[in-house]
């Protein structure tokens, strides 16, 4: 049988996740669930101690209980491993190939201009996606659509969270931000996952390596471009494991949503992600013909892998190993390109994220009856552009922009509490966009410095590429490790032969 590719492998992942994760969702709505008696479902099905008097179990609905518990456990296992070991994969990967990329250049004018074009593009892009957000917001109304009770009932159900969430956001100063990008302790930002310090401890290093003697560079710059050989190889197994930890990452959260919820904010939620499919499927392409000779199908085909894990994952950085492996191996750009754009990008870049700031403020402003001047909203363009680099690099980014648009333009920061239901939802797709444009700018930046390669190159990379399989060195039958088997009389123990050793 054919092989199926592995883009396609994650889709069947993904949809079978959405279907047993909606299938999970009916059981806990339904009679024969709430025989059991459980108050909070998506507790139990985390696998929460409860106590005799909390359960009135059916011995009709234990069955139904107790695999529906395991499913979720199972689920969340496998899950939680592979962000693990996504996590793991992260730092290292961006540390090793951007000391070797930036060193290898010995030009320190082609890394100046590489980094003002991807921050460049990176603020235009997140600039045009807020007003495409707000663009949409304003003609659908999505206020609108939200009754005064269903308001309250979200004041009441999500205001306790919203507050935790804006305590624990706080709001750096721009002194602090400029700080922030150099780590005090290199190793501290590696083993905490500061990946734009970094990424800045990275490129300090890779710059130094070029300014010493080739012949003590030398040794340093081939220790890390073999450790990031061994990183990319791990990633390759990783992704063998692709599709099943997509649909375990899937089931819980299918599983969990509330379609009550869902459905009360259903004109809100669609509104977002329309305008996030805009900017997706066709500023970005629209951009890549322009400036690069990447076409619509060669791009998605290539980068689909890290779109799909970036939505079931919600994470930029968790997907960042799969992003890289997917603009160098699959898009076909350069290695000194990918592992300074998609780093950097996987960071700052929230064309996704400050789409949905824009909606987001305008809806909650909507159900506060305010009405946003033509001024207030070029406000809440300028800051959130601004948010978007100036939060880069500090815990609970998302939460953080909102903030400071809100309070740019004087909407209450309790509005929050009215978005929080379907934020899980719309935060996978939003991480889909951000993914996407990390992608999309890294073939933009890659093409105009001569470093894409053709579809022809590509293909008959990934064809040596397959052809070698996960071990690019197996050992052969005949060769002297085989034709002597261990433990034998001829055979030394330090790869002496035939000295009785």
């Amino acid at each position: 049988m054919p092989k199926i590719a592995l883009h396609w492998q994650i889709l069947i992942g993904l949809a079978l996740g959405i279907v047993v994760g909606i299938g999970i969702n009916v059981l806990w709505t339904s009679q024969t669930w709430e025989a059991i008696g459980v108050g909070d479902a998506a507790a139990y099905l985390a696998g929460a101690e409860f106590a005799e008097d909390e359960l009135n179990p059916n011995e009709d609905a234990g069955i139904v209980a107790w695999t529906t518990r395991w499913v979720g456990q199972f689920t969340g296992f496998i899950g939680d491993l592979f962000m693990r070991m996504l996590r793991f994969i992260a730092v290292p990967i961006v540390l090793f190939s951007l000391i070797v990329g930036a060193s290898s250049l010995n030009d320190l004018a082609k890394l100046s201009r590489i980094g003002g074009k991807t921050v460049g593009i990176y603020l235009v892009t997140t600039a045009f996606a807020i007003t495409v957000g707000l663009l949409f917001a304003n003609l659908a109304q999505p206020g609108n659509s939200v009754s005064e009770e269903k308001r309250a009932e979200l004041l009441v159900d999500y205001g306790a969270q919203a507050t935790s969430k804006i305590e624990a956001a706080g709001k750096p100063s721009g002194w602090d931000v400029l700080l922030n990008l150099v780590p005090k302790n290199p190793f501290e930002a590696i083993a905490t996952g500061q990946m734009l310090q970094v990424v800045v401890a990275a490129l300090l290093v890779g710059i130094a390596l070029t300014l010493i003697p080739k012949k003590k560079a030398g040794p340093v710059i081939a220790f890390f471009d073999g450790m990031t050989d061994v990183i990319i190889k791990i990633v390759e197994v990783v992704m063998r494991v692709a599709p099943y930890a997509v649909f375990a990452l899937i089931v819980p959260v299918i599983a969990t949503m509330g379609l009550e919820v869902l459905k009360a904010l259903s004109v809100y939620a669609l509104v977002v992600v329309a305008a996030l499919c805009v900017m997706m499927f066709g500023l970005y392409p629209l951009i890549l013909k322009i400036f690069t000779p990447v076409g619509y199908g060669r791009f998605f085909k290539a980068i689909s892998p890290a779109q799909l894990l970036a939505f079931s994952s919600s994470s930029s950085s968790a997907t960042l190993p799969v992003t890289m492996e997917c603009c160098e191996e699959r898009l076909g750009a350069g290695e000194e390109v990918t592992s300074f754009v998609v780093p950097v990008g996987a960071t700052i870049n929230m064309d996704g994220t400050a789409l949905y700031q824009g909606v987001a403020a305008v809806f909650i402003a909507q159900l506060y009856n305010m009405d946003l001047s033509l001024a207030d909203q070029l406000t809440i363009v300028l800051t959130a552009t601004l948010a978007s680099i100036g939060t880069a690099g500090v815990p609970g980014v998302g939460i953080i922009m909102l903030v400071i648009v809100l309070e740019s333009v004087g909407i209450p920061l309790e509005g929050i509490a009215f978005i929080l239901g379907v934020d899980r939802l719309l935060d996978m797709c939003r991480t889909s966009c951000n993914v996407t444009g990390d992608c999309m700018v890294c073939a933009v930046v890659a093409s105009t410095e001569k470093e894409l390669l053709t579809p022809e190159q590509v293909e008959e990379r990934a064809r040596e590429r397959a052809a070698k399989g996960l071990d690019e060195h197996p050992h052969e039958k005949g060769s002297r490790q085989y034709d002597v088997p261990v433990g034998s009389p001829s055979r030394g123990t330090d790869g002496d032969l035939d000295k009785g050793k």
